[in-house]
């Protein structure tokens, strides 16, 4: 059965061939973990390096090679394509690369899940449902959010799920700062005054695969419940890998070249509520 025959229902829980998209990176390593362990046939891309062992077949691919990235999805026509790369704010790459994705799933009628970001917002009214439009203030937020914009539109059917701060073990960006910090091996400082709504890669990439296997379609929040700051995010992680947490540095955000938004709460209650997975909150999973 193909993702054209079910005519936007539930996709059958059976083994399927499932592409992830960035399938090297923190995210698309515990997707490509757990389509696995669920049964399906997995591909993964990777832009420098495969990950090791068996769980998936590897290509390389660069979004930004149009020819290659149809090559990849004609010869293994999967059935579920799910978009997890990370580009930064390379706009070839996070925003027409993802488009050109989008085309190509379409073409050869896979179903599409794409990762989008809190960062496609301003933080000018703090919390967000999917029913915000983006407004975003960053070369990476306007990088993923023209990428939502040309797959709504070319590809009605996708999911578009936006997340926040992803977090598991230390192969996370943002626990790997802490322990940096704590440590001592990099400088810098944990802001007081920027907030997020953390989820833990395993309950994202969970809820990810699910929503893949429904009939769900459009925009959907996926970001743990509880908001809380760079700091105390900072303290939290630290209390559970045994670190010093004072001696981790705080600032504040306010007042600094840095650009991006300060307070962004994505409100995920409405996709929670359709799903069996459960999507928990900081203080809760640290």
């Amino acid at each position: 059965m193909t993702f054209g025959e079910w005519g936007g229902g539930r996709l059958p829980w059976h083994a399927v061939t499932v592409l992830v998209v960035g399938g090297s990176g923190f995210l698309g390593t515990e997707l490509v973990r757990q389509a696995s362990a669920a049964g399906h046939r997995v591909a993964a891309t990777f832009a420098t390096r495969p990950c090791d062992g068996p769980e998936a077949t590897w290509h390389e691919v660069d979004l930004r090679d149009g020819a290659r990235v149809e090559e990849v999805v004609a010869s293994l026509a999967p059935c579920v394509v799910i978009n997890a790369s990370s580009g930064s704010a390379d706009w070839a790459v996070t925003a027409e690369g993802s488009v050109r994705l989008a085309m190509t799933a379409v073409k050869y009628d896979c179903r599409l899940v794409h990762v989008s970001s809190d960062a496609v917002f301003s933080g000018s009214r703090v919390h967000y449902d999917e029913s915000c439009l983006p407004d975003p203030v960053t070369p990476y937020g306007a990088a993923k959010a023209a990428a939502e914009t040309g797959i709504r539109l070319l590809a009605p059917a996708a999911v578009i799920a936006r997340t926040s701060l992803i977090i598991g073990g230390i192969q996370s960006e943002h626990v790997r700062l802490v322990h940096d910090l704590a440590t001592g091996s990099r400088t810098g400082a944990l802001f007081t005054d920027d907030v997020r709504c953390p989820v833990h890669v395993e309950d994202l990439a969970a809820a990810l695969l699910e929503l893949a296997f429904t009939g769900a379609c459009g925009v959907h929040h996926l970001a743990g419940k509880d908001a809380v700051s760079r700091h105390g995010l900072g303290v939290l992680i630290a209390q559970r890998d045994g670190l010093d947490a004072s001696r981790l540095p705080e600032g504040l955000r306010a007042g600094t070249s840095l650009s991006g938004a300060l307070d962004v709460r994505l409100d995920s209650r409405a996709t929670r509520a359709k799903l069996r997975t459960r999507v928990r909150g900081v203080h809760e999973f640290l």
